[in-house]
């Protein structure tokens, strides 16, 4: 066996080193904390602005999102009340129409009067010039030629009633009546 004295010095070197504290630390090893420190701040602050980054972009999306929601709103309430109201002209426009219509047979059935007056008043020019110009029996002849009525008197005196009733105004009728003038010579030839 071999004594303690005996042992080389390699020996002891190796043992003194192994026990040997570190008085110093490595500075390769600081070195690498320091880096990965930084490295692990440099992500934490990476994902701090990226976090950020998203609420900002999630909130300004949910303001558009807002904004086209209730601009979509507002579209879809216009559009009914534009609906409402191309209803209500249609509703109108049918009104309308129906007033015309009704006011055209009105018109055409003015026309149709307003006619029938002219040919009466014509007739009564034509009986009164033959009874001017003393041709009697002519006047007679053309009175023979109208037509008569359910009482028994010629249509041309309603026609000349209308007249005085619608057309003539009271002034004109002091200065001449048509369907007195008629009836004065109606009798006149009787």
């Amino acid at each position: 066996m071999s004594h303690p004295s005996q042992h080389k010095p390699e020996d002891s070197l190796q043992h003194a080193a192994e026990h040997e504290k570190p008085s110093k630390r490595n500075p390769v090893l600081f070195y690498l904390m320091i880096l990965f420190a930084v490295a692990f701040l440099l992500l934490l602050m990476s994902f701090l602005m990226q976090r950020r980054a998203n609420q900002e972009a999630m909130s300004h999306l949910e303001e558009t999102s807002n904004s086209a929601v209730e601009s979509l709103e507002n579209k879809l309430k216009e559009n009914e009340q534009l609906k409402a109201q191309v209803t209500q002209l249609e509703e109108e426009n049918q009104q309308l129409t129906s007033q015309l219509e009704e006011q055209s047979g009105q018109v055409a059935e003015s026309q149709d009067e307003l006619k029938q007056v002219v040919q009466a008043l014509t007739a009564l020019n034509t009986l009164r010039s033959l009874y001017n110009q003393g041709r009697y029996s002519d006047a007679r002849d053309f009175l023979a030629e109208q037509e008569l009525n359910a009482e028994n008197s010629y249509v041309i005196e309603d026609y000349l009633t209308l007249y005085n009733e619608t057309y003539a105004t009271p002034e004109e009728l002091e200065i001449y009546d048509p369907l007195a003038a008629w009836q004065q010579l109606v009798s006149w030839l009787g």
